[in-house]
């Protein structure tokens, strides 16, 4: 058996320049390399040191899954979507970001029973098409949570202003001449929220559940008090004028569809908290769809309660549900509510922040990152580390940066990993459980892909009428075909996606249409920050892993690359790792 020896966490500059000089070895050794789930669960889980606690239960999960979404979604995206996208249709943009979001958590839930560890999408992905798609998934994922929590506790000192009776959003800001423009108000407030949630969340995730349940079930109680006042005061003839229903068409219900998509990340910190779950197998299903079902029945009725009370051209962009009860009179309720969405959107930043140190510990196991992200702190349990980084880039973020500069950032970044967990699935599925050749599958999902694009950019560009039919046929009869040509082997597992491959493969078109829908600004931030993670995994990731998949266990020299084992040796070693 092959000694384990640690490699150092540095190394000198001859010895860097030689592993750059290997980049193309090493690139073909790791980007496709892929990890079994039971080496996930134990191998790579053990670099951490201490195991995360189990202590969560299944109501644990659906009050973290809600109260992760519900303060994000209404009190952030709502009014600005209602304003200059959708209009009073907001709550169709609602149902039709629901639909994309309820099929991508069947994914999500499938792969989380199976593989309950703390990486999310990344851990799906690295064990499903290798390292560099799961690394690529995982680098947006952290992209996506860092820029929504600072936008969240942006938003949070609107509301908790409007709570003191203070009506002006930047009431509470300080603003700064000199620095750009959507970057010149700086927010303590949002600051401080930020810091007081990290060492809360240093402390213990058990109590960190508790505090989220206690707010949420008040938070649903708020909820309540705000519908039912909604629709008690309000008018349908707010729902028709001016313009009636859709005064920006359907076009406009859909570009709003893709941007209250944000609001329905909470559930992904959900099947992060895998590794801390009492019994995964019948708590994830239940936490994960279970939490997405209420939610999005709660959003449609909040964005209903808020168009019935104001015309949608007279909402305002920032605290909006505050406005609308100042709009009919009730000023004290419009405190209420300032109030009511602040406690909201703690427990979404609480639940979010939990995630996103998860990510960035997994991603700190598999060596893509430092491992110094990766330790979890043997008295608490919690990935310290990674929590403490997480939330000063998000507390720094969060200083500077205006809301409608990063809303659309994180929905095209969230789409892409969710566009990648479905496409996984089937390929899972299809080939490493049923064993059928990866042929038939990979050119399954190239077409899918393909019509789906054809579909998305025929409406986006408004091209003849015939292409819609044409690609939307043509996805309908290639899934058909695909359903009944390839076998698909029933795995003995306590809990699965029904109907394969239809849900999946609907959620392929639904996240590629969405992305389709954000605008060409979105795609060019989101190019410089994938040329960004891709640099970075080729002068770091890619040696890292190396180093660790191939030095640690003993079958290269590090400084003269040669075999220290014999032939049978390495092949026994290199099945292992691979």
């Amino acid at each position: 058996m092959a000694t384990i020896q640690t490699a150092p966490n540095s190394v000198c500059c001859s010895n860097y320049l030689f592993s750059l000089s290997q980049t193309p070895h090493r690139l073909r050794k790791r980007m496709l390399a892929t990890w079994t789930p039971d080496q996930e669960l134990n191998q790579v889980r053990q670099r951490s040191g201490a195991d995360m606690k189990r202590k969560l239960k299944w109501y644990d999960l659906v009050a973290l899954g809600v109260g992760g979404m519900l303060g994000v979604g209404v009190f952030v995206t709502t009014g600005p979507v209602a304003l200059h996208r959708s209009g009073p249709s907001v709550f169709i943009s609602y149902i039709v970001a629901g639909i994309s979001a309820l099929l991508s958590s069947l994914c999500y839930t499938e792969f989380a029973v199976q593989i309950p560890v703390a990486g999310g999408a990344f851990s799906y992905l690295r064990v499903t098409f290798g390292e560099f798609v799961g690394y690529f998934a995982g680098a947006n994922i952290l992209m996506e949570y860092v820029l929504s929590n600072a936008a969240i506790a942006r938003s949070f000192t609107e509301y908790l202003s409007c709570a003191f009776g203070v009506n002006h959003s930047n009431s509470w800001r300080v603003k700064v001449d000199g620095l750009v423009e959507g970057y010149d108000m700086l927010d303590f407030p949002a600051v401080a929220l930020i810091l007081l949630l990290t060492l809360c969340l240093c402390h213990s995730t058990k109590e960190s559940s508790i505090l989220n349940l206690v707010m949420t079930i008040f938070h649903v109680v708020f909820f309540g008090f705000v519908i039912i006042a909604g629709f008690i005061n309000g008018s349908t003839d707010n729902m028709v004028r001016p313009g009636g229903l859709t005064p920006f068409g359907v076009r406009g219900l859909l570009d709003g569809a893709a941007i209250v998509y944000f609001s329905y990340i909470g559930y992904d910190s959900v099947s992060t908290m895998a590794e801390e779950i009492q019994n995964p197998s019948k708590s994830l299903p239940i936490g994960i769809v279970g939490s997405v079902l209420i939610v999005s029945s709660l959003y449609c009725l909040m964005a209903l309660s808020l168009c019935m009370m104001v015309p949608y051209n007279e909402i305002s962009k920032a605290a909006s549900f505050s406005f609308g009860f100042r709009k009919i009179g009730w000023k004290w309720a419009s405190n209420v509510v300032g109030a009511g969405a602040s406690l909201g959107i703690v427990a979404s930043l609480l639940v979010a922040m939990l995630g996103q140190a998860r990510y960035l510990c997994v991603i700190g196991r598999a060596r893509l990152v430092p491992s110094w992200f990766a330790k979890v702190h043997p008295s608490t349990g919690t990935p310290l580390n990674a929590t403490l980084f997480l939330g000063i880039c998000t507390a720094t973020i969060a200083l500077f940066t205006d809301l409608d500069i990063v809303l659309d950032m994180i929905s095209i970044g969230t789409l892409s990993v969710f566009y990648l967990v479905a496409n996984a699935l089937i390929y899972r599925k299809y080939v490493i459980i049923s064993h059928n050749s990866p042929f038939h599958t990979i050119l399954f999902l190239f077409l899918l892909s393909f019509c789906a694009l054809g579909v998305s950019i025929s409406w986006k560009l408004k091209l003849q009428w015939w292409n819609l039919p044409l690609f939307g046929g043509s996805m309908v009869i290639i899934t058909a075909l695909f359903h009944y040509l390839v076998p698909c082997q029933s795995q003995e597992a306590e809990w699965s996606v029904p109907l394969m491959p239809w849900p999946p493969a609907i959620s392929v078109f639904l996240n590629l249409f969405l992305m389709t829908t954000l605008k060409i600004l979105s795609f060019k931030r989101f190019a410089i920050w994938a040329c960004f993670i891709s640099v970075f995994y080729v002068l770091y990731g890619v040696h890292s892993t190396y180093r660790a998949e191939e030095f640690e266990m003993g079958t290269v020299n590090e400084v003269n690359p040669r075999p220290n084992l014999s032939t049978s040796q390495q092949t026994k070693v290199s099945s292992q790792v691979l």
